[in-house]
């Protein structure tokens, strides 16, 4: 239940109508260390997109005991990104296939990024009467660092798409949070314009470039 939940706040902030359920894809298992608690499994069969979400049956088991979605806390925040991240790749999939557009492996990262900042931002401005933390931007870029041991030669794919989305939910600071308040329909509209653009001028609208 809890991903399906995550998947209709994606839909909501993005006005994305993918309608496909993300719990028919998913495949539950205890990951042994080293593997990813997360993962999206994508294969191009003909001109069909086969896709798995892979997801440590562990996550699920705590965020079971503590949903993020009554309270976000520290407690829960590590475990309910991980499945959040595994939402967006699977939505951003979606949606771009029906559209017959193909993704790049920076651009799927790059928005799921986003997508954990927005998703947070909202939740917990619904959970603490329309405030958000200051330093929620500092927890998910200043803080977490790629883990070279999972990423391997991939390390720098995953760091620069973590910069680029940085930058862009800076911007978003800047422009749309004024003192701990959500400017929530400007913000929304800025959210589902980035969303609809492809990966190059993505990367040119942060770069602040025509």
């Amino acid at each position: 239940m809890l991903l399906r939940q995550l998947q209709s706040l994606l839909n909501r902030i993005y006005d994305t109508g993918v309608e496909l359920d993300v719990y028919d894809f998913l495949v539950m298992h205890r990951q042994p260390a080293p593997l990813a608690d997360e993962q999206v499994l994508v294969r191009m069969d003909g001109d069909t997109l086969r896709m798995a979400v892979v997801l440590d049956s562990g996550v699920l088991e705590r965020l079971d005991r503590s949903n993020p979605l009554l309270a976000l806390d520290a407690g829960n925040l590590a475990d309910y990104w991980t499945a959040l991240e595994g939402v967006s790749h699977f939505h951003y999939l979606t949606w771009n296939a029906q559209r017959d557009r193909p993704v790049t492996l920076h651009e799927l990262e790059m928005q799921a990024e986003v997508d954990k900042y927005a998703v947070t931002l909202f939740l917990l401005g619904a959970q603490h009467a329309g405030r958000f933390p200051a330093r929620l931007h500092h927890w998910l870029f200043g803080r977490t660092r790629v883990d070279p041991a999972l990423a391997g030669e991939r390390r720098p794919l995953y760091e620069s798409a973590s910069r680029y989305a940085a930058r862009f939910c800076r911007v978003l600071e800047r422009r749309f949070l004024e003192r701990g308040r959500i400017r929530s329909e400007a913000l929304v509209r800025e959210l589902r314009a980035f969303y609809r653009l492809t990966h190059a001028p993505k990367i040119r609208l942060i770069e602040g470039g025509p």
